[in-house]
């Protein structure tokens, strides 16, 4: 996907539960929301609202229900930021930006080992 509109941290938020449970309603949202952050519903729809403005949601009216559904897959959004992150701090270097995280010992054995799994099925397909 193209030019992907920028979304705010506290948007990702209603996005993930967007993403994890369309079509959804607003008190849906508001319900999952409310349990995670110290949001008030208002605030939950006013972003759902942003986010349909940015064209990021889209929704219909079943009733007197709005029921949203993602316009951006999760996975296109992902990517985009990993490359947003990537050109930015590491001029879009990934091996300078692999070495940084091993070198400053933000990678655990758990870590190191997962990626040696997932380059090794990389290389075979």
């Amino acid at each position: 996907m193209g030019n992907l509109p920028q979304i705010s941290e506290a948007e990702y938020e209603v996005m993930k539960i967007v993403w994890d449970h369309a079509p959804v309603s607003t008190n849906e949202v508001v319900e999952r929301l409310v349990k995670i952050k110290d949001w008030s519903p208002k605030t939950i729809q006013t972003m759902l609202l942003r986010l349909v403005k940015k064209k990021v949601l889209t929704y219909h009216k079943e009733s007197r229900v709005f029921v949203y559904e993602p316009l951006v897959k999760k996975e296109d959004y992902i990517s985009g930021e990993s490359s947003i992150f990537l050109k930015k701090f590491y001029g879009g270097n990934l091996r300078s930006m692999v070495l940084n995280f091993v070198e400053q010992d933000r990678l655990t054995e758990e870590d190191i080992e997962e990626l040696k799994e997932i380059l090794e099925n990389r290389r075979k397909r």
